[in-house]
């Protein structure tokens, strides 16, 4: 039997929506654009330093991370927004609670990122100094 569900026109239009979805945080979001050029030193660095497959799943984890918890705060203040202009509790509460996930998940990448890199710096700095 074969599976037609990839050749769906549905499955190409929801693929289509997802790429204009990117496309939009990527024009409209500021902090999202930051990610990525520090996603990218980070991908330099890996190369330069020719760290570990081990070290390569990590580093792709929380680089995933970031940028999902930042399109998913994106998408919860404009809910936000468009459900109203005003000032409420409950949706402060939901924008400052969104916003708090990409601050987390920016710390355990930085955290992430020093376990993974201070090895290699400290060899490099250790090969430099003998």
């Amino acid at each position: 039997m074969k599976n037609d569900h990839f050749k769906s026109p549905d499955f190409l239009k929801s693929q289509g929506y997802a790429r204009n979805g990117v496309k939009l945080i990527f024009r409209n979001e500021r902090n999202f654009r930051i990610d990525i050029v520090i996603a990218v030193l980070v991908v330099i660095a890996g190369f330069l330093f020719k760290i570990s497959h081990t070290d390569w799943i990590a580093i792709s984890l929380v680089i995933s991370m970031v940028f999902t918890a930042e399109v998913l705060n994106s998408a919860i203040e404009a809910l936000c927004d468009t459900v109203s202009q005003d000032f409420k509790v409950n949706i402060k509460y939901a924008k400052d609670v969104s916003a708090g996930a990409v601050l987390i998940s920016a710390l355990v990448s930085i955290i992430t990122g020093l376990i993974v890199f201070l090895p290699y710096i400290m060899e490099v700095v250790k090969n430099i100094l003998v």
